[in-house]
C-alpha cells in the first residue's frame, strides 16, 4: 500500500509540474504575443512614416538623443540582450523598465532610420516580460530563468511568426552545447500562445517562397562552399560590431555625442549610397533578394550601417540584419558559384545567421518554417558548417560555449 502511494505521488509530482508550466507558458506567452504585436505595429508604422516622409532621416540625431536621455534618466544605460542572458545565466534580476525603453527606443531608431532589427529587441521584451510576470507568481530562483525563457519565445514567435524557431532559439542561445530542457515545455507553450495572439492581431508571419534544386552532390558542395564564407561574413559582422562599440566608447566617452556622431554618419552614407534600402530592417530587401534582384554590395552596405547605429547607441536587434546579410551575401555569391540566387539567398540567411548566434538548431527549424521543408538537408549542412567555422564569435558577449567546437571538451568560454 505504501508503495502505491509513493506510485501515486510520484505521478501526481509530474503532473502538477505540467499543469504548472503550461499555465506560466500561456500566461507569459500571452502577455508576450499582445506586446509582441504591438511592438511590431510600433515598428511597422514608424518605418511607413519614414518611407512616406524621406525627410525625417535628418532627425536621427535628435532621436537619439532622446534614447540617451531615456536611458540614462531611468538608469538604464548599458543594459541590452546581454542582461537577459545573465539573468538565465546567473540569476540576475531584469528590470522592469527595459521593456518600455527598448520598445520606444527601437521604434524611434526605425522610424528615424537607423540601421536595426526588431527580433534581437523582442529578446529584451520577452525576457524582461517572462521574469517580471514570473516574480509577480512569486516562482522561486530556479523557475524564474524558465519564466525568462518563456517570454523570450513567446515575444519573438508573435513578432516573427516562427514558434519552432522561437522555443528552440531560447533554449539553445543561453549556453551553446547545453539545451534547458527542463524549459521545453513552458517554451513552446508561450511560443503557440504568441504567435496565435499576434495571428489574431493580424500579424502576418514571415514566409518566403524559394525554388529548391534537388538533392545532388554537386550543389551541396556549392552549398558546403557558400556556407563556409558565410561563416567568415558572420565573424566580420560580429567582430566589427565589438570592435566599433569598444572604440565608440574609448574614443567618444559622452553618450550624447557618441550618438550624433552615429547619427550623422548615417546620414552621411545614406546620401553617399542614394538609397535607403538600408535604412530600418530591411524586409523588402530581403524579398527582393529571393528573386534575384539586389546591389552587388548591398550586404556590405547593411552590415556597415548596422555596426555603426548599434555601436553609437541606438536600439534595435541584430537578428533581421543578419538576414538581410546572409539574404543578399548568398543572392550575390550564389549565382556568381552558379547556384540559383533565389535558393542561395536563402542558404545565406539561415548560414550567417547561425553563425552570428551559434545557434545550429534553431537555425535549421529557422530554414523550415521560413522556406519549407523541401530538401532540408541542404539547409541543415550549411548550418553545420556555418556553425564550425564560425569559431567562437557571437553576437552577444554574455553568451557561453560550454563544448568546444573541435572536438568533445568541455572549455565553457563567452563568445567574442
Amino acid at each position: 500500500m505504501e508503495q502505491v502511494k509513493k506510485r501515486i505521488l510520484h505521478i501526481l509530482t509530474y503532473a502538477a509540474a505540467l499543469v504548472k508550466w503550461m499555465s506560466v507558458g500561456a500566461l507569459v506567452g500571452g502577455i508576450g504575443g499582445v506586446v509582441g504585436s504591438l511592438f511590431h505595429m510600433g515598428v511597422s508604422y514608424g518605418t511607413s512614416v519614414r518611407e512616406a516622409h524621406p525627410w525625417i532621416l535628418y532627425l536621427l540625431p535628435v532621436g537619439g538623443l532622446a534614447i540617451v536621455l531615456l536611458y540614462r534618466s531611468t538608469k538604464m544605460e548599458g543594459k541590452g540582450t546581454n542582461a537577459i542572458i545573465e539573468s538565465v545565466h546567473f540569476g540576475k534580476e531584469v528590470p522592469a523598465l527595459l521593456v518600455p525603453l527598448i520598445f520606444i527606443g527601437t521604434v524611434i531608431t526605425h522610424l528615424c532610420g537607423g540601421s536595426a532589427g526588431r527580433e534581437g529587441a523582442a529578446l529584451q521584451i520577452g525576457g524582461g516580460i517572462g521574469y517580471s510576470t514570473g516574480r509577480v507568481l512569486h516562482l522561486g530562483e530556479k523557475d524564474l530563468p524558465l519564466a525568462t525563457l518563456c517570454g523570450m519565445s513567446g515575444v519573438f514567435a508573435a513578432l516573427f511568426g516562427t514558434p519552432l524557431t522561437a522555443t528552440v532559439f531560447a533554449l539553445e542561445v543561453i549556453s551553446v552545447g547545453v539545451l534547458y530542457y527542463a524549459g521545453l515545455i513552458p517554451c513552446i507553450t508561450a511560443s503557440m500562445m504568441g504567435y496565435l495572439v499576434s495571428r489574431l492581431m493580424g500579424i502576418a508571419p514571415t514566409r518566403f517562397t524559394v525554388t529548391m534544386p534537388a538533392l545532388n552532390g554537386w550543389t551541396m558542395l556549392l552549398v558546403v562552399i557558400l556556407a563556409l564564407l558565410c561563416a567568415l561574413v558572420s565573424i566580420l559582422f560580429c567582430r566589427g560590431l565589438h570592435y566599433a562599440e569598444r572604440s565608440a566608447e574609448k574614443y567618444i566617452k559622452n553618450s550624447y555625442l557618441r550618438i550624433v556622431v552615429g547619427g550623422l554618419l548615417i546620414i552621411a552614407l545614406t546620401l553617399l549610397l542614394g538609397s535607403a534600402d538600408y535604412n530600418g530592417a530591411g524586409m523588402s530587401v530581403i524579398e527582393r533578394a529571393m528573386t534575384g534582384r539586389v546591389n552587388d554590395w548591398a550586404w556590405l552596405w547593411k552590415l556597415l550601417l548596422t555596426v555603426v547605429t548599434i555601436a553609437c547607441g541606438f536600439k534595435g536587434g541584430e537578428v533581421v540584419p543578419s538576414f538581410f546579410i546572409g539574404a543578399t551575401f548568398g543572392c550575390t555569391v550564389g549565382a556568381f558559384l552558379g547556384l540559383d540566387p533565389g535558393f542561395a539567398a536563402a542558404i545565406g540567411l539561415v548560414a550567417v545567421f547561425c553563425g552570428a548566434v551559434n545557434c545550429p538548431l534553431a537555425s535549421v527549424f529557422l530554414s523550415v518554417e521560413l522556406f519549407g521543408s523541401g530538401d532540408l538537408l541542404y539547409f541543415a549542412m550549411a548550418c553545420a558548417i556555418s556553425y564550425l567555422a564560425s569559431g567562437y564569435c557571437g553576437l552577444y558577449s554574455s553568451q557561453t560555449i560550454l563544448y568546444s567546437k573541435l572536438r568533445a571538451e568541455f572549455i565553457n568560454v563567452h563568445t567574442k
